[in-house]
């Protein structure tokens, strides 16, 4: 039987916005966890609202977690996770983050030795605030995940076990649901979702701020400059690490907007025509009416059987990379809704 990481004690490393949510949401749900921070007064602050807070790293892996999970910003990820790994020998303890950009975590883990225990992972959820006092336990509850494995050939022979323990995790007490997917498929998808958004809207607000109409354009904004820059108001140290941690994935994507961008630019020159331009995403666009990223469909039960296998594994990762989501792990059977 798969082990159940609702009924064992979770260990949050960073309590940042998404940390010290992840951190709420657990607690909140009765699961044992304990966290820690560098900060010594976000300690102060998240012992104050409740939490089981260990004063550093030593002591949180003294407490013999079930799942690490690593929510530290990217920047500080490779020397995280090369002080956890002497701190996990002789233990069992799956290690899993909430990254936004999942192959150069993976690379860390894997310098760190810590590879055979990592299952990646990235909440699609935030603000553009930042910080403990940002954090928040319904920004994660019901929030869908990215859950990522290594490419084939790479995987661990521990990592269909350990991927039921996240998924567990995701599907149970945060109420959640995973695409299963290789770490290149999210880091490409997050681009075009995440990554290139923040990029455009960090534009739209240097555009304004160079412009000499500055003021009064500020003074008119209403509800599409709030909306298409909301992003851009995050910490920029923030967006910039995690830009260039996806800088494969990310400029090609950038380098096409431009040239759609210089369609559009030589149709307004030449009086020419923008019809193609403005409907061809026609079908994400309805798609995404009422603020649905897609319909849900119909629930399939996949046997486990005694244990999870690769070949499950491998099936996952075809369903979800279609557009499918895990929704539920139960004794036996992984729980997947196709995309209608």
């Amino acid at each position: 039987m798969v082990n159940d990481a609702r009924d064992g004690r979770v260990g949050v490393v960073g309590l940042g916005l998404v940390g010290g949510s992840l951190a709420r949401l657990l607690a909140a749900r009765g699961v044992d966890v304990v966290a820690t921070d560098t900060d010594a007064g976000t300690r102060g602050d998240a012992r104050a609202v409740g939490l089981r807070v260990a004063d550093d790293l030593a002591d949180l892996c003294a407490e013999r977690p079930d799942v690490v999970v690593l929510a530290v910003p990217l920047r500080a990820v490779r020397t995280t996770a090369a002080e956890l790994a002497p701190l996990l020998a002789g233990g069992d303890a799956t290690v899993t983050d909430v990254g936004s950009v999942k192959g150069p975590v993976r690379a860390a883990v894997l310098a760190a030795g810590l590879g055979d225990r990592y299952v990646g992972a990235h909440p699609m959820a935030g603000t553009e605030h930042s910080g403990f006092a940002a954090s928040d336990a319904g920004l994660l509850d019901a929030a869908p995940w990215a859950v990522t494995v290594a490419e084939p050939g790479g995987a661990a022979p521990d990592e269909p076990r350990r991927l039921a323990q996240v998924l567990r995790l995701v599907t149970g007490p945060l109420a959640g649901t995973a695409a299963v997917v290789t770490d290149d498929r999210h880091d490409e998808a997050a681009a075009l979702v995440s990554h290139v958004p923040h990029v455009l809207a960090t534009q739209l607000l240097n555009a304004v701020a160079g412009a000499p109409v500055r003021d009064l354009a500020l003074g008119l904004a209403a509800g599409s400059f709030r909306d298409g820059t909301r992003v851009a108001l995050t910490d920029p140290a923030r967006t910039e690490a995690m830009v260039t941690e996806n800088a494969a994935w990310v400029a090609p994507a950038l380098r096409k907007a431009v040239r759609d961008l210089e369609v559009v630019i030589g149709a307004l020159e030449t009086n020419g025509s923008l019809h193609d331009v403005f409907h061809a995403a026609d079908d994400v666009r309805e798609l995404r009416a009422g603020g649905r990223a897609r319909p849900a469909g119909p629930e399939e039960s996949l046997p486990v059987g005694d244990a999870w296998t690769s070949g499950l594994v491998d099936d996952l990762v075809a369903r979800c990379t279609a557009g499918a989501v895990v929704v539920g792990v139960d004794d036996g059977a992984v729980r997947v809704r196709a995309p209608r």
